[in-house]
């Protein structure tokens, strides 16, 4: 009796030890995590004579990255809503029937909320200059960059922070125009230029939204007072997908070193740089970059598997014969950046909560 006990006891444990050992493997497997990762470009089309080219359609476009053909899955022109292409969605790189079904469920839900987030407008942030290189002419840049914010339509958010030593944040992005202006009438000039430095900060801010992104810069002057070099502020505005334009006056425009750095960092980002001369070059300048706005093809896609973790080229090139003579204006590529608490490597990272206010 003792020993049909003894043999049910230890029958009962192989049983337990078999049992548990099944769940620790189970639970050991490793789990497939699909990390999906979008590149929005900002592209302008124009012809020989500056012309705005508008309605294209995606497949006159040609996307690569690093040599590598890139399928277009969300496209908008100007501020028409973004549409989704069908069939433009997350390249499949699992192994299993049971990781095809997840990964592709995983990408609807993803196409889904960067849709529902791409939304018409653009996010724009301006930057003036009041460092004591404004004391001349103050006013007039007050009065042309308050008409610019009027002029921009309703679905454009807009933010307005001023810079001379420090950066101070006016007015937060909001579809308020009131509050916007209000932030402009309210500064006054003060210490040395740290352009850089508040740029910096500004590129961060601009890279917690989604959608178009825009930086629009005053300088009356040369920088001569940042710790940061030029060459950053430009990378992660290009690695972020931040279009950055630059108004600068003759001021600036007299000191060459700036000049170059100005036409590297705007092109690089996709932008514009402008030299005014005077208040009535200051208000066309603004009111271009209202048009380039009001143009620009919004261009988003999923790159395709690729090993390059530093930086990516990006080409875009018109199809067909009669497109082949227009210029094409967007940032040429980006650097991956680490999402915050974890190994992910992203295009678009959600950077640190700046310090200075």
């Amino acid at each position: 009796m003792v020993r049909k006990h003894f043999i049910f006891l230890s029958l009962s444990l192989i049983f337990l030890f078999v049992c548990g050992t099944r769940i620790m493997a189970q639970e050991a497997e490793p789990r497939i995590q699909v990390n999906v990762d979008m590149v929005q470009l900002n592209v302008a089309v124009t012809d020989n004579k500056g012309n705005y080219i508008t309605g294209l359609r995606p497949k006159d476009f040609a996307i690569t990255e690093d040599r590598i053909p890139q399928k277009i899955s969300f496209a908008s022109e100007g501020n028409a809503p973004v549409s989704t292409l069908a069939g433009m969605t997350p390249s499949n790189s699992s192994s299993s029937p049971e990781a095809d079904q997840s990964e592709s469920t995983d990408r609807s839900q993803s196409t889904s909320q960067h849709l529902g987030l791409l939304t018409p407008g653009a996010n724009v942030f301006i930057l003036f200059d009041t460092s004591n290189y404004m004391y001349r002419g103050f006013v007039y840049a007050q009065d042309a960059i308050a008409d610019f914010v009027r002029s921009l339509e309703n679905p454009n958010k807009v933010a307005f922070y001023s810079y001379s030593h420090d950066l101070s944040r006016a007015s937060l992005l909001t579809s308020d125009r009131t509050q916007v202006l209000r932030g402009v009438r309210t500064t006054v000039a003060g210490d040395e230029a740290a352009l850089y430095n508040c740029l910096l900060l500004t590129v961060k801010d601009a890279a917690r939204y989604t959608g178009r992104k825009v930086i629009v810069v005053f300088s009356n002057g040369p920088d001569n007072a940042s710790m940061v070099p030029p060459e950053d502020v430009a990378e992660l505005a290009q690695s972020t997908g931040i279009v950055i334009y630059m108004i600068s006056t003759r001021l600036a425009q007299l000191e060459p070193v700036s000049t170059a750095v100005f036409e590297r960092m705007t092109k690089a980002t996709g932008g514009k740089v402008y030299f005014a001369k005077n208040w009535k070059e200051e208000n066309k300048a603004f009111a271009s970059i209202r048009d380039d706005l009001a143009h620009l093809y919004s261009l988003s896609y999923y790159p395709q598997p690729n090993p390059n973790r530093g930086w990516r080229s990006i080409t875009v090139k018109l199809v067909g014969p009669n497109l082949k003579n227009y210029h094409i204006r967007t940032r040429n590529g980006y650097r991956i950046q680490p999402s915050q608490g974890s190994g992910v490597m992203s295009p678009i990272s959600e950077l640190e909560e700046p310090v200075t206010k």
